[in-house]
């Protein structure tokens, strides 16, 4: 069949196999012709598939050398329908680690599960024996508690009062003005349990009792935090009740982590567009316009760049991590300077669907969305038919 992008309330339902596998392939380029770094030898990614938790995999394989196994929950392709775009992105990566002789098995299950730890427990054991840096990156709707059954749900609410702002669909252009209503006491709580901290500490504690972290075992999750204009829905609404509660449970990661010499980290990563970040309110306005903002100035970065960086400059450097008062690593700092800040504002305030072209990288926007799922990527013929079965 030949694929086009299908795309509903921004949100793309389908992926190119061909493409996935060549945006993959351009981030492991990224990479390679970059400075080795001194870094993990045997990583396990739980939530390896796409954005951050995909570029952190490619860090940790093509710009260190390691040994990786990849979470990911993703639907493969068939004959009549394609996988998506974390399935193929998780095999293109094996592909090319392979194609390296680098070590690398990918793990399609649920990571809240029980039995999906127990049998990536085994696998490290069987295959590596330990592993020296564990990456959590989840974004997901919903979650089942592993000891009672009950499954949560996941909501991007404000909390506390009513949140309007100005958002654009990326695909049209158009500006409108969003409303969403205050979550209830018990969708941030349901919200908490699904993208808060918990499971991130239930990996752990599974792994150091089954003596598989090795000492000096490093882990680090990712956090945001953003600008005014996206704050009360995003860092003050649901989604920042849990980034808070995954920040807090640092403290009690630490405490487990301490008889190894271990250490659990924050990464606050920059705005980008990625498959999540794309279908909260406002959010897509605001990357527009920083998109544009920063670069201008030289200061862009998508996710390979940010995951670069982290890793050569914070968690392996020969220097220790520079944090911020709550311990927190910055690699937002770039995003958050006084002057793109000031920046942004100035153009939220002048956007509307006149001057959106203007204003903001719609196009930039756009691209990079529609290359999360394998499509606009160079070099691939789009107007080929293809088996979505087929990697």
């Amino acid at each position: 069949m030949i694929l086009e992008p299908r795309i509903r309330n921004n949100i793309c339902v389908n992926a190119h196999p061909l493409g996935c596998t060549a945006q993959v392939r351009t981030q492991i380029q990224y990479v390679k012709a970059r400075e080795k770094i001194d870094g993990p030898q045997k990583v396990l990614v739980v939530g390896a598939s796409n954005g951050y938790g995909l570029a952190a995999r490619i860090v940790s394989g093509f710009g260190s050398g390691a040994a990786t196994i990849g979470i990911g929950y993703e639907k493969s392709g068939s004959a009549h329908r394609t996988g998506t775009a974390g399935w193929y992105n998780i095999e293109a990566f094996r592909n090319e680690a392979e194609n390296e002789g680098l070590e690398a098995w990918n793990v399609n299950r649920d990571a809240f599960a029980e039995e999906t730890k127990t049998d990536v427990a085994r696998l490290i054991k069987e295959k590596l024996g330990c592993i020296d840096f564990l990456v959590y990156s989840i974004a997901a709707p919903r979650r089942m508690d592993p000891e009672t059954g009950e499954i949560y749900s996941s909501v991007i609410k404000p909390i506390g009062k009513r949140f309007t702002a100005k958002t654009v669909d990326f695909l049209t252009g158009k500006v409108e003005v969003v409303t969403a209503e205050p979550a209830t006491t018990e969708e941030v709580q349901q919200t908490v349990k699904v993208m808060g901290g918990e499971d991130w500490l239930l990996w752990l504690k599974k792994l150091r009792e089954a003596d598989l972290l090795a000492p000096g075992f490093l882990t680090v999750a990712f956090s945001y935090i953003g600008s005014v204009h996206t704050r009360a829905l995003y860092r003050d609404g649901t989604i920042g009740a849990a980034k808070k509660d995954l920040e807090q449970k640092v403290v009690t990661i630490n405490r487990l982590l301490a008889p190894l010499g271990g250490k659990a980290l924050i990464s606050v990563n920059k705005a980008l567009v990625t498959r999540a970040s794309a279908v909260i309110p406002a959010v897509p306005l605001y990357i527009a316009l920083l998109y544009r903002v920063m670069k201008a100035g030289h200061l862009h970065e998508g996710c390979i760049a940010q995951m670069y960086r982290l890793y050569h400059d914070h968690l392996f450097s020969d220097r220790p991590p520079r944090v911020d008062q709550k311990g927190r690593i910055r690699i937002d700092d770039y995003e958050m300077r006084p002057d793109v800040q000031q920046n942004v504002t100035e153009l939220w305030d002048k956007v509307d669907a006149g001057n959106i072209r203007e204003l903001a990288d719609i196009d930039g926007l756009r691209q990079e969305f529609l290359r999360h799922h394998g499509f606009d990527m160079p070099g691939i013929d789009y107007t080929r038919e293809i088996d979505p079965a087929d990697l």
